[in-house]
């Protein structure tokens, strides 16, 4: 199966910014809502943002009013601009095809992106 690819992680201070990339292939892209997700050792991987193919978007409440998702369809991309970050945002962060809601996600999983953000 083919993996998303992730990208844009990073360390940064507490009230940064990142914005986070992730491909995949065109026929995965085109036919479901496309999800970010992030993960700490030791915990289960929690939806952090969805996006519908018709551009509806659903966020976490940690994240609320910080983050944004957005699609390009053209590139087979889906974007998480991260503001005002916080320590507690650090994890891996990954992308897959999802359900609409984000509550269940298809496919395999890429290798993620590492965000950190600490003084």
């Amino acid at each position: 199966q083919v993996q998303p690819v992730e990208s844009g992680g990073g360390l940064v201070q507490p009230g940064g910014s990142l914005r986070l990339s992730c491909t995949t292939s065109g026929r995965i892209f085109s036919i479901n809502a496309m999800g970010w997700y992030r993960q700490v050792p030791g915990k289960q991987r929690d939806l952090v943002a969805v996006i519908t193919r018709g551009g509806s978007t659903n966020y976490a409440d940690s994240v609320k009013g910080r983050f944004t998702i957005s699609r390009d369809n053209a590139k087979n991309t889906v974007y998480l601009q991260m503001n005002s970050l916080k320590p507690e945002d650090t994890a891996v962060y990954y992308c897959n095809a999802a359900s609409d809601t984000g509550a269940r996600a298809f496919g395999s999983w890429g290798q993620g992106t590492q965000v950190t953000v600490s003084s």
